[in-house]
Protein backbone atom coordinates (compact mmCIF):
# COMPACT_ATOMS: atom_id res chain seq x y z
CA UNK A 1 0.00 0.00 0.00
CA UNK A 2 3.10 2.49 1.22
CA UNK A 3 4.79 1.98 -2.44
CA UNK A 4 1.54 2.19 -4.65
CA UNK A 5 0.63 5.81 -2.56
CA UNK A 6 4.55 6.67 -3.51
CA UNK A 7 3.67 6.10 -6.77
CA UNK A 8 0.24 8.38 -6.76
CA UNK A 9 2.43 11.07 -5.34
CA UNK A 10 4.86 10.47 -8.31
CA UNK A 11 2.25 10.48 -11.08
CA UNK A 12 0.83 13.46 -9.13
CA UNK A 13 4.07 15.36 -8.95
CA UNK A 14 5.08 15.22 -12.03
CA UNK A 15 1.53 15.53 -13.96
CA UNK A 16 2.14 19.05 -11.73
CA UNK A 17 5.06 20.21 -14.28
CA UNK A 18 3.94 19.35 -16.86
CA UNK A 19 2.94 22.25 -19.38
CA UNK A 20 -0.54 22.68 -20.75
CA UNK A 21 -2.13 22.77 -24.14
CA UNK A 22 -5.02 25.57 -25.10
CA UNK A 23 -6.69 25.88 -28.01
CA UNK A 24 -8.92 28.48 -29.65
CA UNK A 25 -10.63 29.90 -32.91
CA UNK A 26 -9.70 33.45 -33.43
CA UNK A 27 -11.33 35.16 -36.23
CA UNK A 28 -9.74 37.26 -39.00
CA UNK A 29 -11.46 40.16 -39.64
CA UNK A 30 -9.60 40.80 -42.82
CA UNK A 31 -10.03 37.67 -44.11
CA UNK A 32 -13.55 37.05 -42.76
CA UNK A 33 -12.02 33.67 -41.81
CA UNK A 34 -11.64 31.90 -38.38
CA UNK A 35 -8.35 30.41 -37.78
CA UNK A 36 -7.43 27.46 -34.99
CA UNK A 37 -4.71 28.11 -32.84
CA UNK A 38 -2.94 26.07 -29.98
CA UNK A 39 -1.22 27.72 -27.18
CA UNK A 40 1.13 25.36 -25.46
CA UNK A 41 1.69 27.24 -21.62
CA UNK A 42 4.50 26.12 -19.05
CA UNK A 43 3.09 25.41 -16.04
CA UNK A 44 4.13 28.20 -13.98
CA UNK A 45 2.64 31.55 -15.64
CA UNK A 46 3.12 33.60 -12.25
CA UNK A 47 5.68 35.97 -14.23
CA UNK A 48 5.70 36.77 -17.67
CA UNK A 49 6.83 34.84 -20.42
CA UNK A 50 8.98 34.59 -23.76
CA UNK A 51 6.82 33.44 -26.74
CA UNK A 52 7.82 31.44 -29.36
CA UNK A 53 5.61 31.14 -32.30
CA UNK A 54 6.31 28.01 -34.79
CA UNK A 55 5.58 28.07 -37.73
CA UNK A 56 3.80 24.44 -40.28
CA UNK A 57 4.80 23.73 -43.71
CA UNK A 58 2.47 23.41 -45.94
CA UNK A 59 -0.65 20.97 -45.41
CA UNK A 60 0.14 20.96 -41.93
CA UNK A 61 -2.01 22.84 -39.84
CA UNK A 62 -1.85 24.08 -35.87
CA UNK A 63 -1.20 20.84 -34.38
CA UNK A 64 1.73 19.97 -36.35
CA UNK A 65 4.29 20.45 -33.73
CA UNK A 66 2.88 18.58 -31.44
CA UNK A 67 2.94 15.85 -33.66
CA UNK A 68 6.54 16.29 -34.63
CA UNK A 69 7.67 17.00 -30.66
CA UNK A 70 5.17 15.53 -28.99
CA UNK A 71 6.73 16.47 -25.64
CA UNK A 72 6.52 20.39 -26.30
CA UNK A 73 4.35 20.90 -23.50
CA UNK A 74 7.26 19.60 -21.24
CA UNK A 75 9.87 21.35 -23.08
CA UNK A 76 7.42 24.81 -22.47
CA UNK A 77 7.71 23.92 -18.77
CA UNK A 78 11.43 23.17 -18.99
CA UNK A 79 12.00 26.10 -20.31
CA UNK A 80 9.41 28.78 -19.32
CA UNK A 81 8.13 29.38 -22.82
CA UNK A 82 4.85 29.79 -24.25
CA UNK A 83 4.57 28.35 -27.85
CA UNK A 84 2.05 29.68 -30.28
CA UNK A 85 1.22 27.70 -33.48
CA UNK A 86 -1.75 29.23 -36.04
CA UNK A 87 -3.87 27.05 -38.71
CA UNK A 88 -2.60 28.75 -41.99
CA UNK A 89 -3.11 26.45 -44.81
CA UNK A 90 -0.99 26.71 -47.75
CA UNK A 91 -0.48 30.32 -47.68
CA UNK A 92 3.26 30.67 -47.39
CA UNK A 93 2.44 33.27 -44.94
CA UNK A 94 2.33 36.45 -46.86
CA UNK A 95 -0.81 38.83 -47.52
CA UNK A 96 -1.96 37.04 -50.85
CA UNK A 97 -2.34 39.67 -53.62
CA UNK A 98 -5.01 37.81 -55.58
CA UNK A 99 -6.74 35.88 -52.53
CA UNK A 100 -8.73 38.29 -49.95
CA UNK A 101 -9.37 35.48 -48.07
CA UNK A 102 -5.50 34.46 -47.24
CA UNK A 103 -4.51 37.90 -45.80
CA UNK A 104 -1.73 35.71 -43.28
CA UNK A 105 0.97 38.73 -43.06
CA UNK A 106 -1.56 40.65 -41.54
CA UNK A 107 -3.51 37.82 -39.20
CA UNK A 108 0.27 36.73 -38.10
CA UNK A 109 1.28 40.33 -36.96
CA UNK A 110 -1.52 41.97 -35.71
CA UNK A 111 -4.24 39.30 -34.88
CA UNK A 112 -2.24 36.57 -33.53
CA UNK A 113 0.31 38.64 -31.48
CA UNK A 114 -2.67 40.99 -30.10
CA UNK A 115 -4.54 37.91 -29.16
CA UNK A 116 -1.74 36.46 -27.18
CA UNK A 117 -0.52 39.43 -25.49
CA UNK A 118 -4.20 40.14 -24.18
CA UNK A 119 -4.83 36.38 -22.76
CA UNK A 120 -1.34 35.35 -21.25
CA UNK A 121 1.47 36.43 -19.55
CA UNK A 122 4.11 37.09 -22.17
CA UNK A 123 6.70 39.58 -22.55
CA UNK A 124 5.08 41.83 -24.44
CA UNK A 125 7.92 43.13 -26.78
CA UNK A 126 10.11 42.36 -29.41
CA UNK A 127 12.65 41.16 -26.32
CA UNK A 128 10.25 38.47 -25.77
CA UNK A 129 9.20 37.66 -29.15
CA UNK A 130 10.48 34.83 -31.45
CA UNK A 131 9.71 32.55 -34.43
CA UNK A 132 10.64 29.88 -36.46
CA UNK A 133 9.29 27.55 -38.60
CA UNK A 134 9.48 24.19 -41.01
CA UNK A 135 9.99 24.28 -45.01
CA UNK A 136 6.72 26.24 -45.78
CA UNK A 137 7.21 27.86 -42.20
CA UNK A 138 10.73 28.59 -42.06
CA UNK A 139 10.00 30.99 -45.27
CA UNK A 140 7.04 32.36 -43.31
CA UNK A 141 8.97 32.91 -40.12
CA UNK A 142 12.41 34.63 -41.64
CA UNK A 143 9.92 36.47 -44.22
CA UNK A 144 7.47 38.03 -41.29
CA UNK A 145 10.64 39.17 -39.10
CA UNK A 146 12.54 40.99 -41.62
CA UNK A 147 9.59 42.53 -42.47
CA UNK A 148 8.53 42.97 -38.70
CA UNK A 149 11.30 43.97 -37.10
CA UNK A 150 9.83 45.66 -34.73
CA UNK A 151 7.66 42.84 -33.41
CA UNK A 152 10.39 39.79 -33.42
CA UNK A 153 14.19 39.87 -31.80
CA UNK A 154 14.96 36.30 -33.06
CA UNK A 155 13.94 34.21 -35.97
CA UNK A 156 14.74 30.91 -37.14
CA UNK A 157 13.99 28.33 -39.91
CA UNK A 158 13.71 24.65 -40.45
CA UNK A 159 14.40 23.12 -43.98
CA UNK A 160 12.89 26.60 -45.20
CA UNK A 161 11.57 27.37 -48.70
CA UNK A 162 13.71 30.51 -47.93
CA UNK A 163 13.44 31.40 -52.32
CA UNK A 164 10.02 30.30 -53.85
CA UNK A 165 11.21 31.34 -57.41
CA UNK A 166 12.42 27.76 -58.10
CA UNK A 167 9.23 26.47 -56.99
CA UNK A 168 6.85 27.83 -59.70
CA UNK A 169 4.33 24.93 -59.70
CA UNK A 170 4.31 23.55 -56.06
CA UNK A 171 2.53 23.97 -52.82
CA UNK A 172 0.09 26.26 -53.98
CA UNK A 173 2.09 29.14 -54.96
CA UNK A 174 0.83 29.97 -58.25
CA UNK A 175 -3.09 30.48 -55.95
CA UNK A 176 -1.66 32.55 -53.76
CA UNK A 177 0.51 34.78 -55.83
CA UNK A 178 -0.54 33.85 -59.49
CA UNK A 179 1.13 32.42 -61.93
CA UNK A 180 4.69 33.43 -61.90
CA UNK A 181 4.93 34.70 -65.80
CA UNK A 182 2.28 37.21 -65.22
CA UNK A 183 2.89 37.76 -61.63
CA UNK A 184 6.92 38.50 -61.44
CA UNK A 185 6.79 41.55 -58.92
CA UNK A 186 5.19 39.50 -56.72
CA UNK A 187 7.28 36.51 -56.76
CA UNK A 188 9.77 39.08 -56.62
CA UNK A 189 8.46 40.83 -53.83
CA UNK A 190 7.23 37.98 -51.69
CA UNK A 191 10.46 35.62 -51.45
CA UNK A 192 11.79 35.51 -48.01
CA UNK A 193 15.28 36.12 -49.76
CA UNK A 194 14.32 39.32 -50.98
CA UNK A 195 13.61 40.80 -47.62
CA UNK A 196 17.20 41.00 -46.53
CA UNK A 197 17.53 44.73 -47.64
CA UNK A 198 14.75 45.88 -44.55
CA UNK A 199 17.04 44.58 -41.93
CA UNK A 200 20.91 45.83 -40.43
CA UNK A 201 23.12 43.72 -38.77
CA UNK A 202 22.00 43.17 -35.23
CA UNK A 203 18.53 43.96 -35.98
CA UNK A 204 17.82 40.07 -35.38
CA UNK A 205 19.09 37.33 -33.79
CA UNK A 206 18.74 34.88 -37.58
CA UNK A 207 19.49 30.74 -36.95
CA UNK A 208 18.52 28.88 -39.94
CA UNK A 209 19.57 24.62 -40.98
CA UNK A 210 18.89 22.43 -43.57
CA UNK A 211 19.75 18.86 -44.46
CA UNK A 212 21.80 17.35 -46.46
CA UNK A 213 19.50 15.64 -48.87
CA UNK A 214 17.28 18.13 -48.41
CA UNK A 215 16.00 19.90 -51.67
CA UNK A 216 15.62 23.32 -50.23
CA UNK A 217 19.84 23.08 -49.47
CA UNK A 218 20.64 25.46 -52.36
CA UNK A 219 18.24 28.14 -51.66
CA UNK A 220 19.17 28.24 -47.51
CA UNK A 221 23.12 28.21 -49.34
CA UNK A 222 22.06 31.28 -50.78
CA UNK A 223 20.21 32.81 -48.37
CA UNK A 224 23.60 32.13 -46.13
CA UNK A 225 25.95 33.65 -48.63
CA UNK A 226 23.58 36.97 -49.11
CA UNK A 227 23.67 37.45 -45.56
CA UNK A 228 27.44 37.41 -45.61
CA UNK A 229 27.79 39.86 -48.36
CA UNK A 230 25.33 41.98 -46.29
CA UNK A 231 27.96 41.73 -43.35
CA UNK A 232 24.37 40.07 -40.90
CA UNK A 233 25.61 38.06 -38.29
CA UNK A 234 23.53 34.85 -38.17
CA UNK A 235 23.87 31.11 -37.31
CA UNK A 236 24.05 28.52 -40.45
CA UNK A 237 24.02 25.15 -40.23
CA UNK A 238 23.93 21.79 -42.51
CA UNK A 239 23.09 18.39 -41.08
CA UNK A 240 22.55 15.04 -42.51
CA UNK A 241 19.17 14.29 -43.41
CA UNK A 242 15.95 15.40 -45.61
CA UNK A 243 12.73 17.23 -45.57
CA UNK A 244 11.33 14.68 -42.89
CA UNK A 245 10.19 15.19 -39.57
CA UNK A 246 12.30 13.25 -37.80
CA UNK A 247 14.86 16.06 -39.10
CA UNK A 248 12.54 18.78 -37.49
CA UNK A 249 11.88 17.27 -34.32
CA UNK A 250 15.81 17.34 -33.79
CA UNK A 251 16.18 20.63 -35.16
CA UNK A 252 13.82 22.58 -32.99
CA UNK A 253 15.99 21.79 -30.14
CA UNK A 254 18.46 23.62 -31.26
CA UNK A 255 16.56 26.65 -32.37
CA UNK A 256 14.97 26.97 -28.85
CA UNK A 257 18.33 26.58 -27.22
CA UNK A 258 19.27 29.49 -29.74
CA UNK A 259 16.06 31.37 -28.98
CA UNK A 260 16.53 30.93 -24.96
CA UNK A 261 20.14 32.14 -25.39
CA UNK A 262 18.56 35.34 -27.01
CA UNK A 263 16.19 35.72 -24.20
CA UNK A 264 18.58 35.72 -22.05
CA UNK A 265 20.31 38.46 -23.46
CA UNK A 266 17.58 40.37 -23.48
CA UNK A 267 17.50 41.04 -19.82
Amino acid sequence: MKKLFFLFCLFAATAAQAGRIVTHTLHSDAMNRDIPVTVILPDDLSQPRPVVYLLHGAYGNERSWLEIKPNLPDIADEKGMIFVSAAALNSWYFDSPVLKDFQYETFMTHDLIAFVDSHYPTIANRTGRAITGLSMGGHGALYLSMRHKDLYGAAGAMSGGVDIRPFPQNWNLPDVLGEMASHMDSWNANAAVSQIDRIENGDLWITFDCGEDDFFLEVNKDLHQRLLGRGIHHDFTTRPGGHTSQYWGNSIDYHLLFFQKYFNSSK
